[in-house]
């Protein structure tokens, strides 16, 4: 072969071989991400932690299935460091403008909060990284409204992420996105927070039953011991959160609404307030309460983040951050995880007596500062002081001063009790359970 065929050969090779593979590779120098067409898809804060993805060949048509592939891949490739590419358009989800979620959140009719900032809607994400990555339970988010986090979950990871939105404005947006992946996304018109309402037959959405919604989507019962089978993310309401607080666990000591199909998890932004009253210990008489005891006897408690009510967008008739006043700390939102706890349920505590136990630590913690023993007495005289010695209680305990398990432990004794009669809770317990809107 002569030198000049030598040579056209090269210039052959090197040709066909620019074609396919971009120019940085053969040169092996990483390329800057760009980050110009995606200037709310990330949280500049965390972009040294995101997952380098592998390049596509194809900048031009990609299809769902790789798109798909290339988020995941995002996701769950933590263990590579150091590697950089040009951003390819199907790799993240496009947040959007802030400006226009803010309009959009802000044309919402009822009082609501929303997420738009790209940075906390990543930051969590970052929260709840285990759990992405994790993708056994689905994942509930409660009233995404514009879809900020929704797209950000979607973008770090999430496999299976439901939307659950109370207000049609917002359904259009949700559903084109929904078609658009390939399956990660079912949006439903279905408010969380109305789940199970009083009463029986049809029902128009967003109202809607907890059975029908876990029948739609295929969800089913799990027992109480086995893995979380789903995950509630979203923002309580400023108007309800405690009766919403209150609704909850009833259902879980009951195992009814949604708790029917295992140890759902509870993933919410709470008021400072109501968090401050959630922890609380035996003694702190101002904030220590029967919601206290009870969520703390069902449920791990994690606080992921703090975060001010300035971050947040407020939809309110008065306009306003819509902060309620209060004696105790309440600056912030606080991202709470209540996690139900596999040992919650035994021999003497069951689904079948557990709003007679709710009804015995609501009556105790009515009066705090009030003797252990006189209340045991008033439902089974000259009974307290033989249950508080099994115990190993003082004489002298007030109400204020049991811990949540001893409050489950003494209400335990008292069923095995033949002593105790159950005549002093029934009307009671049938009353307020009717009032929380479980029958």
């Amino acid at each position: 072969m002569s030198a000049s065929s030598s040579r056209l050969l090269v210039l052959a090779v090197r040709t066909a071989c620019s074609h396919t593979q971009p120019r940085y590779l053969l040169a092996n120098v990483p390329v800057p991400v760009l980050t110009q067409s995606r200037a709310y898809a990330m949280d500049p804060l965390s972009v040294a932690s995101r997952k380098t993805q592998v390049p596509s060949c194809k900048a031009d048509r990609v299809s769902p299935d790789l798109g798909l592939n290339q988020r995941n891949l995002s996701a769950v490739a933590a263990s590579l460091k150091g590697q950089c590419r040009p951003l390819c358009r199907y790799d993240f989800l496009d947040l959007g403008e802030v400006e226009e979620n803010t309009r959009k959140a802000q044309a919402c009719k009822s009082l609501r909060r929303f997420i738009v900032d790209p940075a906390l809607a990543q930051l969590v994400a970052d929260r709840l990284e285990g759990d992405l990555a994790d993708g056994k339970a689905v994942i509930f988010e409660c009233n995404p409204g514009p879809g900020v986090l929704t797209r950000t979950l979607l973008n770090s990871g999430a496999q299976r992420l439901v939307a659950l939105e109370s207000a049609k404005s917002f359904l259009p947006e949700l559903q084109a996105l929904e078609s658009s992946l390939d399956g990660q996304l079912e949006v439903v018109h279905c408010d969380f927070f109305k789940l199970d309402p009083l009463g029986h037959g049809s029902m128009r959405p967003p109202a809607m039953y907890s059975e029908k919604l876990f029948t739609d989507l295929g969800i089913s019962e799990v027992p109480w011991t086995a893995d979380v089978p789903v995950k509630v993310v979203g923002i309580f309401s400023q108007r309800n959160e405690r009766n919403m607080l209150w609704k909850l666990v009833y259902s879980l000591f009951q195992r009814l609404s949604i708790f029917r199909y295992g140890r759902v998890e509870i993933i919410m932004f709470i008021s400072e307030k109501e968090y401050t009253k959630l922890v609380s210990r035996p003694g702190e008489f101002q904030s220590y309460q029967a919601l206290s005891t009870l969520w703390q006897m069902a449920c791990d408690i994690e606080l992921l983040h703090k975060e001010p009510w300035s971050s947040f967008v407020t939809v309110s008739k008065h306009g306003g951050l819509a902060i309620q006043k209060s004696r105790l700390p309440n600056d912030h939102l606080c991202l709470v995880r209540l996690t139900p706890r596999p040992s919650l349920f035994t021999a003497h505590l069951t689904p079948a007596n557990g709003a007679t136990l709710i009804m015995m630590v609501k009556q105790c913690m009515a009066k705090r500062k009030a003797l252990l023993v006189d209340r045991l007495n008033s439902w089974s005289p000259d009974s307290g002081l033989k249950i508080m010695q099994k115990m190993g209680l003082l004489e002298n305990t007030l109400t204020g001063h049991l811990f949540p398990e001893e409050y489950k432990h003494l209400f335990q004794l008292m069923e095995q009790s033949e002593e105790f009669s159950h005549s002093w809770l029934y009307e009671e317990v049938l009353e307020n359970t009717q009032k929380s809107g479980l029958l």
